[in-house]
């Protein structure tokens, strides 16, 4: 990545410089942003900025407004930002995203199709029993927690639900 800078620095001129920058550090920040909503109730632009810069990413309210406007992303009184339903995959695409299912214990470890696993981290979280505790996502790998008397087969059933065929997807 670095030896990418040093050749714009040496060969492109300084105005493409500051937009491949802008728009590398626009993407990250609206991705930052959505995170921050979906892990957690946020109720202001302050709160948001705030949260922002706990993460390294300082913004402006200015900026925040167009990527929340951007982002099509809403306040609604008493529940805070929300992410309307387009930011999110479809539910069907989510659970064919699911590719296999390794257990550890208690705890699971599902791979997903490249860019889903917080789509369908969010969807377990959400409509999943109290058998599973939460989950930790990445770009395509979820670390899936059941509770500690949970059986393979309990975690397998609470999220039969959600992904009818999940039981063909283990990895032994």
């Amino acid at each position: 990545m670095q030896i990418f800078s040093i050749k714009i620095h040496i060969f492109a001129p300084a105005s493409n410089i500051y937009t491949i920058k802008m728009q590398n550090s626009t993407r990250i920040r609206q991705q930052a942003i959505l995170e921050i909503i979906r892990s957690a109730p946020v109720y202001s632009q302050e709160e948001l900025a705030l949260r922002l810069k706990e993460a390294g990413i300082t913004s402006t309210q200015a900026t925040l407004s167009r990527d929340l406007n951007a982002l099509k992303i809403s306040k609604i009184p008493g529940e805070g930002y929300v992410i309307p339903v387009q930011n999110h995959p479809p539910t069907t695409d989510l659970s064919s995203g699911v590719l296999r299912i390794q257990f550890s214990g208690q705890m699971a470890v599902l791979k997903t199709r490249p860019g889903l696993a917080s789509a369908v981290a969010a969807l377990i979280d959400t409509q999943s029993s109290r058998t599973i505790i939460g989950t930790l996502a990445g770009d395509d790998t979820i670390l899936l927690i059941g509770r500690i008397d949970a059986t393979q087969a309990d975690v397998l059933d609470a999220l039969s639900p959600i992904f009818p065929d999940i039981k063909n997807r283990i990895v032994i």
